[in-house]
This record gives C-alpha cells, sequence and structure tokens, in this order.
C-alpha cells in the first residue's frame, strides 16, 4: 500500500509541475525551439536537421521544465 502512496504522490506532482508550467511558461514550444535552433547556428554548431531537431527538443523539454 505504501508503494501505491509514493506513486499516486509522483503522478499528481508530475501533473502539478505541468499545469505550473503551462501557466508560467514564457512562450510557446515552438518559438523557444525556433530560438534555440537559430542559437545553435549562430554559435556554428553544424549538425544534420534530424540531429539539431533532436538537439533542440532536448534543450526546449528542459528549459520549459
Amino acid at each position: 500500500m505504501k508503494g501505491l502512496n509514493i506513486a499516486l504522490a509522483v503522478v499528481a506532482g508530475a501533473v502539478a509541475g505541468a499545469a505550473v508550467g503551462l501557466l508560467y511558461a514564457p512562450k510557446k514550444g515552438s518559438d523557444t525551439r525556433a530560438q534555440i535552433k537559430d542559437y545553435l547556428k549562430s554559435k556554428g554548431i553544424k549538425l544534420k536537421k534530424d540531429q539539431l531537431e533532436a538537439v533542440v527538443e532536448e534543450i526546449a523539454s528542459e528549459i520549459e521544465g
């Protein structure tokens, strides 16, 4: 029973965190990803398109919470 309570607490925390992230996000996710992509290109980071998209997605998910 204790494991179930811990699992429910984790799920509730994740839902609450996602809700707060959506409410307080400064920009849309697509805007954040575009900004990251432009920054990487301006620094001369050369990746294939699929690699660049993967990096952008990973960074955006970290920024968004």
